[in-house]
């Protein structure tokens, strides 16, 4: 079988610096939050009338891939391979390494494509020596697509190298790429492909969902798989669908443009995925509709080890690093008091308190059967 270039011409890497930059601008300033609920209005905390330690005692801190963070707070991946991204993630990275917090980056298949736009990733480690950082590619791209061949051994190193990661992101897109009027679609092998890398990337991998969420069955083969975490990406925040569709719409593709609004809500809610995913004893990171301190207390009530948070810090790092270091000011302190007032001394115990689930995200569990003996499971301490 004749396999693809390895290497697009000059024109294909402009039209992947293109559509990073316009997914920048339709994430930061478009119509794309899913109109489904991620599940944390239907989770309550009980409250504890007699605190058990000072307020500024409280201990954030936990440890995700072996490394202790000062908070479970992950800067999700959202953005490089565009020149106007180099300032984003600058002034990511920096609050990341200010706060002792993680941080992924965008999709880094811009880079390996087009190597003057490594830059607009590396930025990462050198404004945060220390800070956890994630470097990420697409599980599509581990095989071979019409826009070109499967990513070989080499680049995958080289896009841990290229930010001195600490870890790896598969990002499971396909909802997206159904979408994408430039998308990859092509799916026969993908879990092969996805277990080679695994056993050989050299870091822990992390499976990443982009905003459709994570069933408990397929956690279970995310864990047969080999990976270290699993970032649930569920419904409820962005919807990239969403974006997507925008994008179609702009271009003309109207088979884009419909699909996407079609499937605008469609996944799997956030709260769900959380304790679907965290049955398997991984470390899970909950990203998808995290608005909040509370949100993200919420979430590890239900088995989240840490949170991802993407939109609200584009749009706040978009905006300047005061707005940005406001916001992750305010969502520590609202975290913070969550724990306090459910009677911890540290977010890390948060796993164990008093907490009801109802509405729609108990009849998604009940329905799914992730109640009972699977709820029950997930309620020892998370993995880290």
């Amino acid at each position: 079988m004749t396999r693809p270039e390895t290497k697009p011409d000059g024109a294909a890497q402009d039209e992947v610096e293109r559509r990073k930059g316009e997914h920048l601008q339709v994430a930061s300033t478009g119509d794309v939050n899913s109109r489904t609920s991620p599940g944390w209005p239907d989770v309550r905390l009980v409250h504890c009338a007699l605190p058990l330690t000072d307020l500024s005692a409280i201990d954030l801190s936990v440890e995700l891939l072996g490394r202790r963070l000062h908070a479970p707070l992950v800067i999700s991946a959202m953005t490089g391979g565009h020149r106007m991204a180099s300032e984003v993630n600058r002034r990511l990275a920096s609050a990341a390494e200010r706060h002792g917090l993680a941080m992924g980056l965008g999709s880094q298949r811009a880079a390996l494509r087009n190597p003057d736009l490594a830059e607009t990733y590396a930025v990462a480690r050198r404004v945060a020596p220390n800070a956890l950082l994630i470097a990420n590619v697409g599980a599509p791209q581990l095989i071979d697509q019409a826009s070109g061949a499967a990513l070989g051994a080499a680049e995958l190193m080289e896009s841990v190298r290229m930010i001195g990661a600490d870890a790896l992101a598969i990002h499971l897109n396909f909802l997206e790429e159904s979408v994408q009027t430039e998308g990859d679609r092509r799916a026969a092998g993908i879990r092969e492909a996805i277990g080679a890398v695994v056993a050989t990337a050299g870091v822990p991998v992390v499976a990443k969902e982009t905003g459709a969420g994570i069933s408990g069955e397929v956690a279970m083969e995310l864990e047969a798989l080999g990976f270290a975490a699993i970032d649930v990406g569920g419904l409820g925040g962005t919807s990239f669908s969403a974006v997507e569709a925008i994008r179609a719409a702009a271009a003309g593709d109207e088979r884009g443009a419909r699909i996407g609004e079609v499937f605008r809500d469609w996944g799997i809610p956030t709260a769900v995925s959380v304790v679907a995913a965290s049955a398997t004893g991984l470390p899970v990171i909950a990203t998808g509709g995290i608005r909040s301190g509370l949100d993200a207390a919420k979430a590890v009530a239900l088995g989240a080890t840490a949170v991802g948070v993407a939109r609200p810090l584009l749009i706040a790092a978009l905006e300047s690093e005061e707005a940005l270091e406001r916001w992750i000011a305010g969502f520590l302190e609202e975290l913070r008091v969550a724990a306090f007032l459910t009677g911890c001394r540290s977010v890390a115990e948060l796993w164990a308190v008093p907490r009801t689930v109802t509405g729609e995200t108990r009849r998604w569990l009940d329905d799914l059967g992730y109640t009972g003996s699977r709820l029950s499971a997930q309620r020892r301490q998370p993995a880290t």
